[in-house]
């Protein structure tokens, strides 16, 4: 016990093995949450699902607004400048005060918002019947309180500990939120029936707070009903949120058009544009925001001593490293769209139809994969240096050009739902160009050729990837392997995917990708691992980012 305690509470103090930790527990999570998945298509058909998913909007539209314009854009930044002027006190005092106030402004929108759930379910999802709305009202009114309110509270606890280079326990609090809503699915479908999942939703909630006080109380925070709006760290967090919170806030109103729209289509097309945007968030979650939370730290370390060439290089590595492994996974998505679906999905209730719909529904997500991803390094790298309007000022625009392209497909085209990828697509691609040139303009010598021609190189090696994925799928497809069968269905896949793969990698080390000898050294140093930490300190102002991945 004490060596597993010493695992979990050693700090990781790069970003390489930060975002290894991170990568690994993200990984977890998100293959916990393809279970959780594949056990809600096998005991739910996509037409009660739609009624479970719907019931979401309403109460992470909320927990957005408080939580996540706060932590990712400003209380990181802020807490760790205390820590790093040794003044742990106040920063302890600005996490207290931070919760408690979030709290209190919660239950002053929570209540309304409760009274309020008929009107706003009806409102949100025009294309239900009564039934479905009083069902998804009673589901909103439940999480409101009961999965909102312990990740409110657990979102903050994780950024003090990731402000403490503490990185395991708040990755393994997804973990248990996913295993909550499998265990709630398991043990009460049967006897309570949709209301099982939503019963999981809070006990994963509470698991999610839980699993990292003791974490907590290692690192010596202890809370305080501190309440002082007029704290200099608290009005610092809340001046730097302010522009964080209305980009949210625009963002979620694209979130509920998108939920309108598909309702329009039918219950099932709620099921199946959240399928396939969960899918799809796979990549983005484990490579993606992992490289990127792991790296908001040092880059406001390194912002605040005015290290630019490091900011830079460091910045730049993470956009290598993001793209070397999104955009392989993106080729795998468009090309393996059916068997990935057929594979993950494929239940008895989760007909042929939606299969063929959540698989088009992926591929136009995935278009934009690689953009989606690396936004999520270039929006903290602004709010490292204390900006969070300008990557604001773009999402609006992106979110409203998504939310334009959306109505005009689906209303005025009458395309069918996988539409709503294509046009969330777009804006993402827009979005991540944007964000480029503007930081470019902020910190000079960003976008030189030592960023670009790695890009290209990755570019290229994709593309030809792709296509040396097709072939074997089309030829091994019925002549060669059964895909009626599942195992049939496995041998394909695994061929298709090993040969594509294989063909990316290879060109990526013919071209001389650095990446490609990062992960190589990765897989050599791996068989000696023995804990987190394996970098030097200094390897994160390198210029590259060695060992970051997994």
């Amino acid at each position: 016990m004490k060596r597993v305690w010493a695992l979990v509470t050693k700090k990781q103090m790069t970003v390489g093995s930060a975002a290894l930790v991170l990568a690994f527990m993200v990984l977890l999570s998100r293959v916990l949450g393809l279970v959780r998945d594949r056990l809600l298509a096998s005991y739910f058909a996509p037409d009660t699902l739609g009624i479970y998913f719907a019931a979401f909007r309403i109460p992470n539209f909320i927990f957005e607004l408080l939580v996540m314009g706060a932590l990712t854009s400003a209380f990181i930044p802020v807490y760790s400048k205390y820590l790093a002027q040794n003044n742990e006190k106040e920063a302890q005092r600005v996490a207290a005060g931070l919760i408690n106030l979030s709290l209190i402004i919660f239950f002053v929108l929570a209540i309304p918002l409760y009274v309020a759930a008929p009107f706003l379910s009806r409102l949100i999802t025009p294309g239900f019947n009564e039934s479905q709305i009083a069902q998804m009202t009673a589901f909103t009114r439940f999480m409101l309180f009961f999965q909102v309110t312990p990740l409110l509270i657990g979102n903050v606890f994780t950024g003090i500990l990731q402000s403490h280079n503490l990185f395991l326990i708040p990755a393994l609090a997804p973990v248990l939120y996913n295993i909550g809503i499998i265990i709630g699915v398991i043990l009460l479908a049967p006897a309570m029936g949709l209301w099982a999942p939503v019963i999981g939703v809070a006990i994963g909630a509470v698991l999610f707070v839980l699993i990292q006080i003791p974490a907590l109380i290692h690192i010596g925070y202890r809370h305080s009903s501190e309440i002082n709006p007029k704290n200099e760290g608290i009005r610092e967090v809340g001046k730097l949120m302010g522009p964080r919170t209305f980009g949210l806030a625009v963002t979620q109103i694209d979130t509920t058009v998108d939920l309108m729209l598909a309702s329009l289509l039918g219950a099932r097309m709620v099921t199946i544009f959240a399928f396939a945007q969960q899918l799809q968030q796979l990549p983005i979650g484990l490579f993606g925001q992992t490289i990127a939370q792991a790296v908001l730290p040092s880059l406001s370390q390194l912002s605040a001593s005015d290290k630019h060439d490091e900011f830079i290089a460091t910045i730049r590595s993470a956009v290598h490293q993001i793209l070397f492994l999104v955009l392989p996974m993106a080729m795998l998505f468009i090309v393996l769209r059916i068997p990935v679906i057929r594979l993950i999905y494929g239940a008895s209730r989760f007909d042929w139809a939606a299969t063929v719909d959540t698989g088009m529904t992926l591929s136009a997500f995935s278009i934009s994969l690689f953009a989606q991803a690396i936004v999520q390094v270039l929006a903290r790298g602004f709010y490292s240096l204390l900006d969070s309007k300008t990557p604001v000022i773009v999402g609006v625009i992106c979110v409203v050009l998504n939310s334009v392209l959306s109505i005009i497909f689906v209303l005025v085209l009458h395309l069918p739902i996988w539409s709503l990828g294509l046009s969330t697509s777009v804006a993402s691609i827009l979005n991540a160009f944007l964000l480029f040139m503007l930081l470019d303009r902020r910190i000079k010598g960003f976008i030189t050729p030592s960023l670009m021609v790695p890009i290209l190189k990755m570019g290229g090696a994709t593309i030809v990837a792709g296509i040396a994925l097709y072939i074997p799928l089309k030829l091994f497809d019925q002549l060669v392997f059964d895909t009626t069968r599942t195992f049939g269905l496995i041998l394909l896949t695994g061929v298709s995917a090993t040969l594509g793969l294989a063909t990316y990698f290879f060109l990526s080390w013919v071209l001389n990708v650095d990446q490609v000898h990062d992960l190589i050294r990765l897989m050599k140093r791996f068989q000696k691992l023995r804990g987190f930490s394996l970098e030097p300190a200094q390897e994160i102002v390198s210029g590259s980012l060695p060992d970051q991945i997994t």
